[in-house]
């Protein structure tokens, strides 16, 4: 399966500055130098705490933000050297679906306006032909073609993310930026669009880069996972191999936080001491290894910043402590380690599956 985005070596860093003048005196490194490829057809997710730089990622991968340097690369065409006049262009093959579904949507258009507006810009359609449109895509998200004379504030936050998705679905892209779609929605409702989702990939051929900091609805949807702590990405893996046995301490930890839905059973929670370091004067070294719990860490984890290597196969981890073999769980737990944490998978999305 060939790759339809390729970024290597993404770097956005924020300035800071002081004075009446703005000088200059430090950056926040918000993404610090990530690579991965995303297949045509697959998805790939991209987890890890808040403030880890998920989303500056997403954007700037569509040059919502523009990037400090590095290469994003899309089907063949390169993102950054483009000038607005043909990024427009690109940008009908790439869209994005916005974490708050209340305050991506403009409350002064209607539904019918907001879907149809990216039909007009690339002028795909226009009169008749774009108001049908407008009623096939909302009919195609599950909602009713009567809800395009409406506003915004008149839909629950389900319906509200069901619109951005028309939205991105009207100008026919091929590859789509979720960023966290639905962690501003309840258990159920979460369900539904995740469900959509997947049946919009099935449908049309879609590859998606879903960005989310629940664990449990990123094993259920993505094929691999990366995931980025510190504006760094420390492991990625295909999904099952991932969930099934993380390497990083990191991934680790993330996953023995993720609850059980049953009250009868217990298990062991990696607690991870001291506070995240700011991205504004990270450690040296491994980004993590402050607060590392890996039995083998040492003094030259705070020297050495390991790269992104592979460890086995199809599955990378920037760790020095893991050897490029598989080491097994028992093995870590007869050096100390906290025991693996438990496969989940949300009760809603268990009852389709």
């Amino acid at each position: 399966m060939s790759s339809l985005l390729s970024v290597r070596d993404l770097v956005k860093h924020f300035p800071i500055t002081r004075g009446v003048f703005g000088r200059p005196v430090g950056a926040v490194r918000a993404v610090d130098g990530i690579s991965f490829d995303v297949k045509q057809g697959e998805t790939l997710g991209l987890v890890g705490e808040s403030g880890c730089g998920k989303t500056t990622a997403g954007r700037a991968i569509l040059r919502l933000i523009e990037p400090t340097s590095g290469q994003v690369t899309f089907d063949g065409v390169d993102v950054l050297s483009r000038d607005p006049a043909r990024l427009r262009a690109l940008r009908r093959r790439m869209q994005i679906v916005f974490q708050d579904p209340f305050s991506s949507l403009n409350p002064r258009m209607t539904v019918g306006a907001i879907v149809r507006e990216g039909l007009i810009i690339h002028e795909l359609a226009e009169g008749a032909a774009a108001h049908a449109r407008v009623k096939q895509l909302l009919e195609e998200v599950g909602l009713r073609p009567e809800y395009a004379t409406r506003y915004p504030h008149e839909f629950s936050g389900g319906q509200r993310q069901r619109i951005g998705i028309a939205r991105a679905l009207a100008v026919e892209p091929s590859f789509i930026v979720c960023d966290e779609p639905v962690s501003a929605l309840d258990v159920s409702v979460q369900a539904q669009v995740i469900n959509l989702l997947q049946d919009l990939q099935r449908d049309r051929g879609l590859t998606y880069l879903f960005i989310a900091h629940d664990l449990s609805v990123v094993e259920h949807v993505a094929t691999r996972v990366a995931v980025m702590y510190l504006g760094h990405i420390v492991e990625l893996a295909g999904a099952e191999d991932l969930y099934a046995e993380p390497f990083m301490p990191y991934t680790q930890a993330l996953l023995s936080a993720v609850p059980i839905p049953d009250p009868q059973k217990r298990k062991q929670r990696i607690v991870l001491t001291g506070d995240v370091p700011s991205p504004a004067n990270p450690p040296p070294g491994c980004p993590f290894h402050p607060r590392c719990h890996h039995p083998a860490k040492d003094a030259a984890c705070a020297r050495i910043t390991p790269p992104l290597e592979t460890k086995a196969d199809g599955h990378l981890a920037a760790c020095i402590k893991q050897p490029p073999t598989r080491i097994t769980w028992e093995e870590q737990l007869a050096a100390g380690a906290t025991h693996r944490p438990e496969r989940y998978v949300p009760l809603a999305l268990a009852a389709r599956s």
